[in-house]
Parts: C-alpha cells; sequence; structure tokens
C-alpha cells in the first residue's frame, strides 16, 4: 500500500474519536484504524510545548546563579535531546503498540513490567507537578480577587483539579490531540504579549560572572531530563496511530519542530524573566515553599512584575487550562502504563486509578513540601532510571534492525518469540542496573546521600552546590554498553527469526 493510501485510511468513529471513549489500552491498533500523520505529531506537542511550565523551568534555571548566556546555551543544547523523543516516536507506527508493549521485546514481557512501574511512578510525578501548579495559580487567583483561601479551600480545589484533569485522558487519544492543537494559537498570542513586557525589565548582565562548569553540568542534566529524555518514554503512545509506512524523517522533523522550537523560546522568555522577578527563580536549593509561608511562584507575576492586573489574570486562567491539557498526556500515558504492568483493567479505568493517587500525593505535596524541591528530587529520580533505560531500548531496537513481530508482543505466554526464561531478558535487566548505577554516581541530588553513591560526582566539588552532574551520561553510555555486551548475539539471532516470521506474515 503506498502511503499516501496509507494517511488516507478513514477513521474508524468507533475506535478513536475526539470527545468520545477511546476503547484502545495496550492492544494493537489494525492499519484500518490508523488515521493520523506524522504533522498530527506535531499539532499535539507543540500544544504541550507552549505552555507555563516550560517558561517556569527557564527561570528557575536563572536560580542555579547563570549568566543568561550560559542559560539560553543551556536551554539550546538540553532541548535538542528532543531527537530522542523523535526517535523514540519510531516504533510505535511499525508495531501497533505503546511504548512498554514494544519494550516486552527487549526486556521479556515479565521484565517489562518491572520497568513499566518506574514509567507508572514517573508519568504520575509528573502529573502531580502540574497539579500544584494549577493548584498554586488557583490560590493566587483568589488571593487577588479578594478572598482568602483557608485549608478548606485548598483542599477543594485540589479534589476540584483532579476532578477536570481526569477528563481529557478518560476520552482518550483524539480528545487530546484535537484539545492541545486548539490551545496552539491562545497561548502563540499570550506568550507575544509577555516577552512585550518583559523585555522593558529584562537584562542580561545581571550575573557578571555566572556559574562554575560544574555547576553549568548539573543545570544541563537538569534541561534534558526536563525536556526530551523526559518525554522520550510517551512517544510511541500517541504515534501508534500512524500508518506503518509512515515517513521516518517526517515523524523526527514535526515532533521536534512541535516540541524543541518553542520551548527553545518559551524557556528564554522564562529565563529573561528570571532576571528581574527573583522570586520566580529564586535558587532551587533555597527556595521558600509555594504554599507555606505566604510564598506563590505565581505571586510575583502581579506584585513585581509591572504587568497590568488584567493580563495576568488572563495568562493565569489560560495556563490553568493548558496544565489540565498537559497532564492528560502523562494521565495517558499512565493508565496505558498501568495495563503493562499486568493490572486487569481497561485504559480508561487506569486513569481513574491514577487520578486516585494523584489525589492524594498532591494533598502530600501541597501541604508539606516545596514546589522547587519536589522538582528537583523528582528530576533526579526520573533521571537514574530514564537514561539507562532509553539507550537500552533504542540498542535493542537498532540490533533488531529497526523492526519488531507485532503479533509477538502482543503475545506474553511462553511461546512468544520475545518470552525469554521466565519471561525475562536478563541481560536487559542486568544492563538497566549496571546504567542505574553508573547514573547515581554520577548525580548530584540535593538531599544529602553518601558520597559512596555519588563518587564520580563527589569528587568535582564539596557539597551539593558545587558539584557537577554527570548522571545522564553515565546512565546511557553504561546501559548501552553494557547490554551490547550481555545480549548482541543473542538479539541479532533473534533479529533473523523475526525476519522469517514477518515473511510468514507477509510484513516483509
Amino acid at each position: 500500500m503506498a502511503i499516501a493510501e496509507d494517511l488516507a485510511i478513514i477513521h474508524d468513529p468507533e475506535t478513536d474519536q475526539a470527545f468520545h471513549v477511546e476503547q484502545h489500552g495496550i492492544d494493537f491498533i489494525p492499519e484500518s484504524e490508523r488515521w493520523a500523520r506524522p504533522r498530527d505529531l506535531f499539532g499535539m506537542w507543540g500544544g504541550a510545548s507552549l505552555n507555563i511550565e516550560y517558561f517556569l523551568y527557564g527561570a528557575v534555571l536563572m536560580g542555579f546563579g547563570f549568566t543568561f548566556a550560559q542559560a539560553v546555551s543551556l536551554i539550546v543544547i538540553g532541548n535538542l535531546s528532543y531527537f530522542l523523543l523523535g526517535v523514540c516516536s519510531l516504533q510505535g507506527p511499525d508495531t501497533g503498540t505503546t511504548v512498554f508493549g514494544v519494550n516486552r521485546a527487549g526486556f521479556g514481557p515479565n521484565g517489562s513490567r518491572i520497568i513499566a512501574i518506574f514509567n507508572w511512578a514517573s508519568q504520575v510525578g509528573f502529573e502531580i507537578e502540574g497539579l500544584i501548579l494549577i493548584v498554586a495559580a488557583g490560590l493566587v487567583l483568589a488571593e487577588e480577587g479578594g478572598l482568602r483561601p483557608g485549608t478548606p479551600a485548598k483542599y477543594g480545589l485540589v479534589i476540584g483539579a483532579v476532578a477536570v484533569q481526569f477528563v481529557l485522558p478518560f476520552l482518550g487519544h483524539a480528545t487530546i490531540v484535537k484539545t492541545l492543537r486548539l490551545l496552539i494559537l491562545p497561548f502563540v498570542l499570550l506568550f507575544v504579549g509577555l516577552l512585550i513586557f518583559v523585555t522593558r525589565h529584562a537584562t542580561t548582565h545581571g550575573v557578571p560572572v555566572g556559574a562554575s562548569w560544574q555547576v553549568y553540568f548539573a543545570g544541563l542534566a537538569f534541561t534534558i531530563a526536563l525536556s526530551g529524555l523526559g518525554w522520550a518514554e510517551n512517544g510511541n503512545d500517541y504515534s501508534r496511530y500512524l500508518p506503518r509506512k509512515s515517513s521516518a524523517k517526517g515523524i523526527v522533523f514535526w515532533v521536534f519542530l512541535g516540541t524543541a522550537v518553542p520551548e527553545i523560546l518559551i524557556m528564554i522568555l522564562g529565563a529573561a524573566t528570571g532576571t528581574w522577578l527573583k522570586n520566580i527563580s529564586a535558587n532551587y536549593q533555597q527556595a521558600g515553599t509555594v504554599f507555606q509561608k505566604g510564598t506563590n511562584v505565581f505571586q510575583p507575576f502581579f506584585h513585581q512584575s509591572g504587568l497590568p492586573s488584567w493580563f495576568v489574570v488572563l495568562f493565569l486562567v489560560f495556563c490553568i487550562l493548558q496544565l489540565f491539557a498537559i497532564n492528560s498526556l502523562d494521565l495517558y500515558s499512565s493508565g496505558v502504563t498501568l495495563q503493562a504492568i499486568g493490572v486487569k483493567v481497561k485504559r480508561y479505568q487506569a486513569v481513574a486509578i491514577d487520578s486516585v493517587i494523584c489525589l492524594g500525593v498532591t494533598l502530600y505535596v501541597v501541604f508539606n513540601s516545596s514546589f522547587t524541591t519536589y522538582l528537583k528530587d523528582f528530576v533526579d529520580a526520573v533521571i537514574v532510571w530514564i537514561a539507562p533505560w532509553v539507550a537500552i531500548f533504542l540498542t535493542d531496537w537498532i540490533l533488531r534492525r529497526y523492526r519488531y513481530v507485532p503479533s509477538e508482543l502482543q503475545n506474553t505466554g511462553k511461546s512468544s518469540l520475545y518470552y525469554h526464561k521466565g519471561g525475562i531478558f536478563w541481560p536487559a535487566l542486568i544492563a538497566q542496573l549496571f546504567g542505574m548505577a553508573a547514573a547515581m554516581s554520577g548525580l548530584n541530588p540535593t538531599f544529602n546521600v553518601p558520597t559512596w553513591m555519588n563518587p564520580i560526582a563527589a569528587a568535582t566539588g564539596s557539597d551539593s552546590f558545587t558539584r557537577a552532574d554527570f548522571s545522564i551520561f553515565l546512565g546511557l553510555a553504561v546501559g548501552s554498553l553494557v547490554y551490547v555486551a550481555l545480549a548482541y548475539s543473542k538479539v541479532r539471532r533473534q533479529a533473523d527469526a523475526q525476519e522469517e516470521l514477518l515473511k510468514t506474515e507477509g510484513v516483509l
């Protein structure tokens, strides 16, 4: 079938239609139901990238002590990691399933469940991050409106936010794609308006000396983890609705265009804002809490920015809407990941389970923690597992000559080509453990750990304020190298078996 014909496949309204409940979960998407095109990924990811979170990440970077030029270089280099998201979206059209359906090939059906637990926890963590910001924006709007929300109001705001957040991922893929695409234009206009105000106050020489090379690497790890690397485990959850013969170059191009380009611009705008709104860019190691002692990450927009109140209100209202839409991506992926772990529920039921968990954890963080502390600690936890996993996932894909057998991915029994011994491919799990140990050895966390846990980072400075962070690079390198050393011959033989099966099934 020609690519043009593939792209013209009629969208089946019973399976994945906007504002209808999607019935598919981690199961295989037949060619007849793959309605999307590569450029549809641009609309979805573009809508997700134009948001307040990345603006705040840029402002937080200034709290590391960087000059504006250092921050800009970090933002550009860090966002090149979105190539990883593009490449980690190429398996979906080939296999018709989610990323942790594909992951069964490299780790085995049971081994993949173990890694899926890490991913599920990460997705829930990103959801909580978004909910914290939604509640913070809601509280500051209420306060500026003359209200004084107490503890009951905060509880109500969190519960209401979780309830609203539930809607889009419950409905599913097509609804999320359409909603995010619709949000692009209003956010472009709002950020242009913010840019006009920012240019009056921002300075490019507020920090004359800048941070050391060690802190630069810490900022780079922070930026990479919150950009392409942090989204890499989501790519195939959305690209699986593309026809099998979709252009690989087109997929990578549209994903990168919809993510890296707008995010670079938004983060630079955030960094520029952080040069004069110090309460936003307060050092992440020393920042006050969002909800305690009268501080709120959004309050400087009203009291220190010089922005018209009407613009701030409009901006924060749209930010809340956008955060709900972005959280839907995480909640959708956490739902299908819960299925991959082995929980016997439908996709939309998994979304309900995750929403309840998010509610409990968000309430704890809102009343007992700090947004900036939560953000940095959470990023550290994500880096340790995701860097080696991405390396193993892509190395395995390359060794398999960029192919899988979709029917075998759906077969989790002993008869599956990918079952291995006990449903676990031990070389992959061993490589994951070595990669995580390597990532931890180069990690510079904000919390204190014994130096034997991060000896490489500890050797670069006396404390967490002066140490470098090589965690991502060590995790990627060690995970890939150990996997090649342990699995090369076995995976290549399995790749030959894949070829024969694909020929038998008429795919090749």
